[in-house]
């Protein structure tokens, strides 16, 4: 049974829709992964199945393909947020999954590029959390 399944960027002006199933999901702690995010780690979703159909917005897509690598950043030219982009020769889609606008029924299989995390990406299962916004 393959799955659908939409996405938008955070101002809504770009929105997609994925029509099949994930394959795998990764946790990239890359350096560059982690400079394109500004985070830990990227959070990907992978398919070599699924369609990626634009449903609005598609002018504002800008890429990126970081020179001499394989890496690329698909965003919203208004606001930045990174969306799905097709790689491979048209064979792999990369969905970023904080950009689905529901929930998915596939946790992360593993987290690659451990080697290079961020140092101080540790025991952050250990620090307090905090429902909303700090103070």
């Amino acid at each position: 049974m393959s799955t659908q399944k939409k996405g938008s960027c955070l101002c809504g002006t770009v929105r997609y829709e994925i029509v099949g199933n994930f394959e795998s999901f990764f946790l990239c702690h890359c350096e560059y992964c982690r400079k394109d995010t500004g985070s830990a780690h990227a959070s990907n979703l992978f398919s070599t199945t699924a369609e990626l159909k634009w449903i609005s917005g598609q002018s504002k897509i800008a890429i990126y393909n970081l020179p001499s690598t394989k890496h690329v950043k698909s965003f919203c030219s208004n606001c930045g947020s990174a969306l799905p982009n097709i790689q491979n020769d048209g064979k792999l889609l990369v969905v970023p999954a904080g950009s689905l606008d529901e929930q998915i029924g596939i946790t992360p299989n593993a987290h690659i590029f451990f080697a290079s995390k961020a140092n101080w990406d540790q025991n952050l299962e250990n620090i307090a959390t905090i429902d909303g916004p700090p103070g």
